[in-house]
């Protein structure tokens, strides 16, 4: 005699997709609360909105980068963030509960950090050129003589930044970094992107231009 599986899977839908995720079996370390387990959270939240928020839950940015999430919201609710693959979350953000019956702002939780104060633009700008040159997330944050910046906890960084004359020490803040160049436009653009004209299919260089012969600089 057959019997019927006492753990159906329940079958979660992602937000813009026509695909579902299978949440895990029980028994499993998800199933349990786990890290990344959201298939024992009541709601489920999976669109933004920019409603009025009815909860909160505060993130750190390892966090607020992943796309499937366990949380316990401020109010003490259970609840499972379902985002498309590489879409991150920002403080500020809000989410809307698959069934509407909340709204939940993301809230950039405080962490430790290393933080790097420049005393002059100078300073401030070769600081924040060799922290580019090591694709790091840093965040930045101007003062009246130079500024400071802030970024996830790396000895090796701290110590370049020591020999170039910053002055660096450990702080604890929400760790907001600055996002990509290209993510306003919905990520990088490649060179074979279709979706521009022929002279705009070199980003980081310029648009390709014929050069100007010496004889076209004629004086009047």
């Amino acid at each position: 005699m057959e019997h019927g599986n006492p753990n159906p899977s329940l079958t979660l839908p992602l937000s813009g997709e026509g695909t579902s995720v299978q949440p895990p079996q029980a028994g499993s370390p998800s199933e349990k609360g786990g890290p990344g387990g959201v298939s024992g959270a009541r709601l489920i939240l999976n669109q933004r909105t920019s409603a009025p928020a009815t909860d909160s839950v505060a993130l750190a940015y390892d966090e607020r980068k992943r796309s499937r999430l366990k949380v316990t919201l401020a109010s003490g609710a259970e609840a499972g963030i379902f985002l498309e693959r590489g879409d991150h979350l920002h403080g500020g953000d809000k989410l809307i509960a698959e069934d509407g019956s909340a709204v939940v702002e993301i809230r950039a939780a405080p962490e430790k950090l290393i933080e790097a104060v420049a005393d002059s633009p100078l300073l401030f700008a070769r600081a924040a050129y060799h922290l580019g040159n090591r694709h790091v997330p840093v965040q930045i944050l101007p003062t009246d003589q130079g500024g400071k910046l802030r970024f996830q906890t790396d000895h090796v960084l701290a110590e370049m930044l020591r020999g170039l004359g910053c002055a660096v020490g450990e702080t604890e803040a929400p760790f907001q970094p600055e996002s990509g160049a290209y993510a306003a436009h919905g990520g990088h653009h490649h060179h074979g992107d279709e979706d521009h004209p022929p002279e705009l299919h070199n980003p980081g260089h310029g648009p390709h231009r014929s050069l100007p012969k010496i004889h076209e600089f004629k004086p009047r």
